[in-house]
């Protein structure tokens, strides 16, 4: 006597096998089986913008992460669990400002992780090091004309980067820096409209003016004319 049990094939209408299911499974849990579906993970919301230096597209690299994925700037950045940090293969006081501090500044206009880290980052712990006054002396004219094309950028992120640096490079120099506040000062004047950013504007001006002494006022009053003067 045949066995009456279901083998799983099916027939279509001229009596032909049309295929085999697997049992468990309909045709349309099959079909779905086949087209795997990607998913949006929370950490794409809260991990910053990366770039994969190693990406095959990633053929147009700025002069900044060219260098710097060439070895040209001698540290490389620790993920920590809490913050990241840098480590440096050669000591900050060790390295010529030019060209290391100079690239650095260069990287202040970068956009992209890790890239956006290690500009900034790197450029703070440079002007730390003991001795950092009389080595940015001698390049201050390349230094500040990278801050202020930072400070010229229509990224926000960057622009407050090329406040910080600024901050950064006046509590340094000193008054060295007054000679070159007319050009800076021009893009950061056009930010002050901003309520956005009035009040830290306002902030670097005053350290720009401590740092300057009485001298960089004049020159503070001509591109920002309704700053007040700290020393009223």
């Amino acid at each position: 006597m045949a066995s009456s049990r279901s083998t799983g094939t099916t027939f279509g209408v001229t009596g032909k096998k049309t295929g085999q299911l697997k049992p468990g499974k309909s045709s349309s849990e099959s079909l779905l089986a086949t087209k795997p579906q990607k998913l949006s993970r929370p950490s794409d919301k809260l991990n910053p913008k990366t770039v994969d230096p190693f990406a095959a597209t990633n053929k147009s690299q700025s002069a900044f992460a060219s260098v710097y994925m060439n070895g040209g700037v001698p540290c490389r950045l620790i993920h920590g669990s809490v913050k990241h940090k840098l480590q440096w293969s050669t000591p900050p006081d060790e390295l010529p400002f030019d060209p290391v501090l100079v690239t650095l500044a260069d990287g202040l206009k970068e956009t992209v992780h890790p890239y956006t880290f290690v500009s900034r980052n790197g450029f703070q712990e440079m002007l730390e090091v003991d001795g950092a006054y009389q080595k940015v002396l001698p390049i201050l004219p390349k230094i500040t004309f990278s801050i202020r094309a930072a400070l010229s950028h229509k990224d926000n992120s960057v622009f407050e980067g090329g406040l910080e640096a600024l901050v950064q490079l006046s509590d340094v120099v000193g008054p060295e820096l007054n000679q070159h506040l007319k050009t800076i000062l021009v893009p950061v004047s056009k930010r002050m409209m901003d309520k956005k950013y009035k009040d830290r504007i306002t902030e670097v001006v005053q350290r720009l003016e401590q740092n300057g002494g009485k001298d960089s006022l004049v020159i503070l009053k001509s591109k920002i004319p309704t700053y007040s003067s700290i020393f009223t």
